[in-house]
């Protein structure tokens, strides 16, 4: 596992600052990360149906309740400027 972590080591910083403003969103919107994260998704054209990977009834529960929330272009802009696409490797 330690040989794929090295792989993208340099996506980390990324993926962690990505992480930081998922949270914030989330708290502003008074929502869990799962549903922000969902709400996301859903705002991308093209994307009809995601296939969400619940395993109980709560999980279940939580993420229908996006479909209730609605993320300004701001906050769509804020959860993806810091994205940088990884790099293919390994090959």
């Amino acid at each position: 596992m330690t040989w794929a972590k090295n792989l993208y080591a340099e996506s980390d910083k990324n993926d962690a600052q990505i992480a930081e403003r998922l949270a914030g969103v989330s708290e502003a919107l008074g929502a869990t990360r799962a549903q922000v994260a969902l709400v996301w998704l859903l705002s991308k054209r093209g994307v009809a149906a995601p296939i969400i990977g619940a395993s109980r009834e709560e999980q279940l529960d939580e993420l229908l309740n996006a479909v209730d929330l609605t993320l300004k272009p701001e906050q769509i802009a804020e959860l993806e400027t810091p994205y940088k696409q990884h790099p293919v490797v390994g090959f």
